[in-house]
């Protein structure tokens, strides 16, 4: 039996303040790791400072998280990927205890679900955000993490690799979390601390950019993979519309037999058409979407489980 290959890869911005301190946290934890850190486009001395460090210093010139993610995911050859930000927020303490959870138990993500050490570390407004739209994606898809925008994530080979990046931003935890849930992997998560930047970094997060960014990315994906429900329940709204609209014209023509009100009858019968497209749309895209899926779990499975350095 051989020690499974564990990579430690931290996506970073302007991170001089704090990557160091991350890089050390995170060598200490998993000495037998290979640290990556990746800069997306710094314009401090981060990449120097990550490579005094003892990290493998590479790069991505597109700007955004998701991009780096890409990139990250694959460049990188290893057994269990060990992700989070470089800016010092995260328990790198943690991360034995997440990798232990991982091989154990055989899954393929095991998330850090922060729990805030500081006022300071976690707003109360990303705190609502957070929980808004985690209850939206369990909603929208029948379960979900209690923290769906956590950065701190382990993951097994095959989700890495089988994993189709299409985010650019931060929006990528949340696509992360939905191709799990969409195929139904083996995950958990463990309660981690979640700690204050240090002084100098500063959060590249915009609450209500990004937030609005990841709603948008929530609604994009449900579109894309429950289309069925997603025209099904437009169709159901314009129908309806459509009937109501009709039951004036349905008693006027029982009781004279004529429809003076032609504007509204062409209106119903423009909606019930557009009612009925949209159910025809949602009923091909399904078909289309359950094929789209095989592929992606036999992508998936074309990886072998890896437990306990097998």
């Amino acid at each position: 039996m051989t020690a499974p290959r564990i990579a430690i890869i931290l996506p970073c911005y302007n991170e001089e303040a704090a990557i160091a301190q991350t890089v050390a946290g995170f060598r200490a934890a998993l000495p037998d790791a290979t640290v990556y850190v990746y800069d997306n486009n710094s314009r401090d001395r981060t990449v120097e400072v990550a490579r005094a460090a003892g990290a493998v210093v590479r790069t991505e010139r597109m700007q955004g998280k998701g991009n780096v993610v890409r990139r990250m995911f694959a460049d990188v050859d290893a057994d269990i990927y060990v992700m989070a930000d470089g800016d010092a927020t995260y328990d790198a303490a943690s991360a034995p205890a997440l990798v232990a959870r991982l091989i154990d138990e055989q899954l393929d993500m095991v998330v850090g679900s922060r729990v805030t050490q500081a006022e300071a570390a976690y707003r109360r407004g990303h705190q609502f955000g957070n929980a808004l739209l985690t209850g939206m994606l369990a909603r929208l898809f029948g379960r979900s993490f209690t923290d769906i925008l956590s950065g701190y994530r382990v993951f097994s080979r095959r989700f890495v690799k089988s994993f189709p990046v299409l985010s650019a931003g931060f929006e990528i935890e949340t696509e992360i979390s939905v191709h799990a849930l969409e195929l139904k992997m083996p995950v958990a998560e463990i309660e981690t601390p979640y700690f204050a930047r240090p002084e100098g970094s500063v959060s590249k997060l915009n609450t209500y950019g990004d937030g609005f960014r990841i709603l948008n990315t929530i609604i994009t994906l449900y579109r894309i993979e429950r289309p069925m429900l997603f025209f099904g329940l437009i169709g159901g709204v314009l129908a309806l519309a459509a009937l109501i609209l009709s039951i004036p014209l349905a008693i006027t023509y029982a009781q004279t037999g004529l429809v003076p009100r032609l504007p509204t009858a062409v209106l119903v019968t423009g909606l019930m058409i557009l009612a009925a497209l949209n159910g025809f749309t949602g009923l091909i895209l399904d078909t289309v979407v359950r094929g789209r899926r095989e592929v992606r779990r036999l992508a998936y499975l074309a990886y072998p489980a890896r437990g306990g350095g097998d």
